[in-house]
Parts: structure tokens; sequence; C-alpha cells
């Protein structure tokens, strides 16, 4: 592990809240997700995120629960940011640790909660049918038992499309599970890994938008079929305008958080056998029109990478990333 992920994200968020009088920029109305920074820095504590972020101008933070709820609460009230907590799903059945868990988040100030179904990608994680309707059973079960403890505790639940669901068995979902406590993290680039028209998806989910990721994309064709990079804001292929501007038509009071992930670009292997080994419903036209939107891409200059960098110069280009972001949020989206 990098030597600098732990000691040093702690030292650097104990500065930032030190000197952030002196030097503080200009607040945002975005919001920075711990995933922003889950390549080199790798926050570990919501607290010291908190003060992290705070620093950068953000306002507010999604993050797992911190230890001591009530004292972050204030802390978060004193800043005069907001927070949304990072939960799981309900692990076998056992509502009560859910509602624990959402009891802490509540406690601590947030305002929803993300969650997601899968941590890796679908096209990686299942090599076959059977082992994908298996998790499909499983993620189906855990948000039955969750739908009734968000009643009860009247607590809204982001489901994130996480490579993991089509925007059709996403919004399946959502109408299987009716609840007004259960909504989705409309994470805006995701689903490109899977075919899915970007645009079309920020749509179909606006209504339901509890909380986002927002992020610009860039890629470039390959021979298994594309590479795909998180870039920052106004950078990427996305309209970043028109995508604000259709969530916040449909839900005004949803939050927009920054998820700008530093890191070398992600092989979509489109072209291979495996990949499609769990998209039945995928027709040929899905292919065609993603394929044809990558290769509109005429830049002679190759996507990004990083992990060539020695550490110090990898955790500059995360942070500035998210700095850069910031910038064009305030400047350009009125964010």
């Amino acid at each position: 592990m990098n030597p600098l992920n732990r000691r040093t994200f702690a030292t650097a968020a104990a500065f930032a809240a030190g000197s952030a009088a002196l030097a503080a920029p200009p607040r945002s109305r975005m919001g920075i997700c711990t995933t922003s920074f889950m390549t080199y820095r790798k926050p570990r504590q919501a607290e010291e995120f908190l003060e992290y972020c705070s620093s950068l101008g953000a306002a507010g933070i999604q993050a797992p629960l911190p230890k001591d709820p009530a004292a972050f609460r204030r802390r978060v009230e004193e800043l005069g940011m907001f927070y949304e907590a990072m939960l799981p799903l309900p692990k076998n059945g056992d509502a009560e640790a859910f509602a624990a868990n959402i009891r802490a988040a509540k406690a601590a100030g947030a305002t929803c909660f993300r969650t997601g179904c899968l941590s890796g990608r679908r096209y990686e994680t299942f090599a076959d049918w059977t082992s994908w309707q298996r998790f499909v059973d499983e993620s189906k079960a855990a948000i039955k038992t969750a739908i009734p403890v968000l009643d009860r505790e009247k607590f809204p639940m982001a489901l994130e499309n996480h490579k993991d669901w089509t925007t059709d068995e996403l919004l399946a979902l959502l109408k299987q599970y009716s609840s007004e406590y259960f909504g989705v993290l409309v994470d805006t680039g995701n689903n490109i890994a899977l075919l899915d028209e970007p645009y079309s998806l920020i749509e179909a989910f606006a209504p339901y938008a509890v909380s986002t990721h927002i992020k610009d994309m860039d890629w470039e064709e390959a021979p298994e079929g594309f590479r795909l990079s998180e870039v920052p804001l106004g950078e990427g292929r996305l309209d970043m305008k028109r995508v604000i501007e259709t969530i916040r038509a449909k839900r005004p009071a949803t939050r927009f958080i920054l998820e700008m992930i530093t890191r070398n670009p992600l092989s979509i292997p489109c072209l291979t056998d495996k990949y499609w080994a769990t998209f039945p419903d995928r027709k040929a036209k899905d292919l065609a029109r993603t394929l044809a939107m990558v290769r509109q891409r005429k830049s002679k200059t190759a996507l990004p990478t990083f992990d060539q960098l020695p550490s110090i110069g990898q955790w500059k280009a995360e942070e500035d990333n998210v700095k850069q972001c910031l910038n064009f949020a305030r400047e350009q989206l009125a964010l």
C-alpha cells in the first residue's frame, strides 16, 4: 500500500483545517464523495474527510459513518456543510443491523444514504448467466428487507447504478419495490460501460434521483471494445450543463456530488464473448450506438494514465483534478 495513503491524508486534513481560514477557496454548492480519492489518498475516516473537503471549498461530503455521530453532526453544522451517508444493504436478511446503521446516519445529520448492490463490474465479476442470476436474487432479497425499514425510519436510500444494472433493469427494481424512500444515486458515467446511452439514462433516472455522482467521461477505441475514463468536468464528452439541468428539472432538491476518480482508463471489453455472458437482453443496436459514439472521438491524445507517476505526483494529480472540477462547477454550472 502506498505509504502516503493513511498517514499523509490525516496530516493533510489536519493542516487544511488549521489553515482554511487563511486561504479558503470560494465555497461550491457541490459535495465530494470519498471515492473521488479512492486511488491514492484513500480516506479512512469521515471526520478527516469532512475537514479536508471543507478546505477545498466543497458544500458537503458523501462518506461512511463517522465514529461519533453526534459530534460529527455538530461539526457539519458548524462548517455549514451537508452529509450524505454510505451504507451497505441488509446482509442475510438482518433488518435490525440495517436499521441501526440508518439511525446512526440520521444521528450524524445525514439527509440520505448511498448504497450499491455490486462493488465490482458486472462484466468482470460474473462469467455466466447462472452466477449473475444468483446475484440478482440476492440483491432483490436485500432490497425487499430494506424497504420496510426505510418506510419506518422515513429515510431515503439512493441505489447507485454501479456497472451492474442496465437502465431498464434498475427501473424495473424501482417499480417492483416501490417506496417514496427508495430512489437512485444517478452516476452519470458508469452505464456507458454497459452500453447505455448516457443522456437517456439520466433522463430516465432523474425523477428518482435521491443523490448523484457527477462525473465527466472520455473514451477511446480499443481492440477489445473501448477504454473509459473519468476526467475533470468540462474536459470530457458529456454536456455537463445538460446533465445538471436534466436532474434539477425533475428533482430540484437533489444535491450534486462530485465523483472524480483519478486512475488509468478502464477496459470495456464489449467485443469479447465473456462480456456478453450476462447480457441476453442487450441488442446489436446498443453495441452499434456505443461504438459509433466512441469512434466519433477525433482527438489523437490518448486518455491520461497515472500509475507511472511517483507517489507524490499521483497524490497531486488526484487533488488537482478535484479542485479543477469544483472550479468548473462554480464558474460554469452555478454550483
